[in-house]
């Protein structure tokens, strides 16, 4: 992936969901004006979701996912109706599709009040009014079926049809008004930042990134950095004091990968606020002051307790990988306790989260929000502590608190457990 990428994590995901024939696919190529998607007059052509990485101006990237009917049958029909389902935890706006001649059904209505209950911005899409009478009675018609889809789904609905290309504007001025308006409420770094500030970055040369590459949570960091106007200084750990030496002014903030916060802490002066990358998107993709609560956990542990250790990536595992080996040495080594640890990577969250003392989970710079969110929220209701890699290193290397210093929700959380 190059510098002028934008990563899938990062684009805004809207979904299609509806029954199968409904005309999700042509709904999807005719938004965006291109053959997408595959069109079939054959119920259930759309078998896995489908993803979609694409530009859709003026909301800009998008991922635009295509979803199996939720009227699938059989057993193979079941699984793909589960995998369609899943796609709602990462789903931040939902179009629900409904076939005009059939009108709304028990499955439109349960995916509709699947995205309610969890606050998804929705519309719903009345497709195929060309097989309505196509005299001004047909148009009241349309008109007609419109309303009552919206009263029937609980959503604002918009009329149209793809085959004919009828009412598409409509449809995409609604689903513009529909995007979620959170640009600037979860920047990664931009927000404690002013124009012209200093930033240090410690950067180690990461065997695991492909050669001539930063990682991603590196490059959106600097990105975002240079979108507030200010300057980023990229360096190596055993060049950080140098570095700090001769820039001639104090940085606002040091950033460290949380492989060497140990060395960074050391060489960093008292005065000048240090944290990590992993921190920094414990923020911007979940909830940090979850994390923080979490990393209480670590000294609760006990002989024999399970750990969840989960990363979002299925990256190669290197001979002294982060989260299979250095973690889990880490933790045996604070608490001296026999432990079992268990990993899950890529995309599959498991179902019984609750078997667990502890879930220590990567960045999830591979994820957008809506579906790292939705990790936190499975362990929190099962009742399992959550931490993220670089919470989990602070804590056990005894810099949690310098390391959440810039955050002041982090600290009152942090301030909360001890008074527990």
């Amino acid at each position: 992936m190059s510098l002028n990428e934008t990563p899938r994590s990062s684009r805004l995901h809207i979904a299609i969901f509806g029954r199968r024939n409904a005309g999700k696919s042509s709904i999807i190529n005719a938004i965006t004006k291109q053959e997408i998607a595959v069109v079939s007059a054959v119920k259930g052509t759309t078998t896995d979701p489908v993803y979609k990485s694409m530009e859709l101006l003026p909301i800009g990237p998008i991922v635009l996912i295509d979803t199996a009917g939720l009227d699938d049958e059989g057993e193979l029909g079941e699984l793909r109706r589960k995998k369609t389902l899943e796609v709602l935890n990462k789903t931040d706006l939902a179009l629900i599709v409904v076939d005009a001649a059939e009108g709304v059904t028990e499955f439109d209505r349960e995916i509709a009040e699947l995205v309610r209950g969890k606050s998804i911005p929705a519309i719903g899409v009345l497709n195929k009014t060309d097989l309505l009478a196509e005299d001004a009675e047909g148009a009241e018609a349309a008109l007609a079926a419109e309303e009552r889809a919206a009263s029937e789904l609980g959503l604002k609905t918009v009329a149209v049809s793809a085959k004919e290309d009828q009412r598409i504007a409509e449809l995409k001025k609604a689903l513009i008004a529909a995007v979620p308006d959170e640009e600037d409420k979860f920047r990664i770094v931009g927000d404690l930042l002013s124009p012209g500030d200093l930033v240090v970055l410690v950067v180690p040369i990461d065997k695991a990134a492909p050669k001539g590459r930063l990682i991603l949570p590196q490059q959106q960091t600097i990105r975002d950095i240079l979108e507030s106007d200010a300057i980023a200084v990229v360096t190596k750990e055993y060049e950080l004091k140098e570095t700090l030496e001769s820039l001639g002014r104090k940085p606002k903030l040091v950033i460290t990968d949380s492989q060497v916060f140990l060395k960074v802490a050391a060489d960093t002066p008292k005065d000048i606020p240090l944290t990590s990358f992993s921190i920094l998107f414990a923020r911007h993709k979940g909830d940090l002051e979850e994390m923080v609560r979490g990393a209480r956990a670590i000294d609760r542990l006990q002989d024999g307790d399970k750990i969840l250790i989960a990363e979002s990536c299925t990256h190669h595992q290197q001979p002294d990988d982060i989260g299979k080996v250095k973690i889990p040495r880490w933790i045996r080594q604070a608490t001296g306790k026999q432990l079992h640890f268990d990993f899950a990577n890529g995309m599959k969250f498991p179902d019984n989260v609750k078997d667990y003392a502890l879930i220590v989970h990567c960045g999830g710079c591979m994820m957008n929000r809506r579906q790292m969110l939705w990790r936190v929220e499975q362990a929190v209701e099962a009742g399992v502590p959550i931490v993220n890699y670089g919470v989990a290193i602070a804590y056990v290397q005894g810099i949690l608190e310098r390391a959440i210093s810039p955050f002041p929700l982090a600290r009152f959380a942090w301030e909360e457990g001890e008074r527990i």
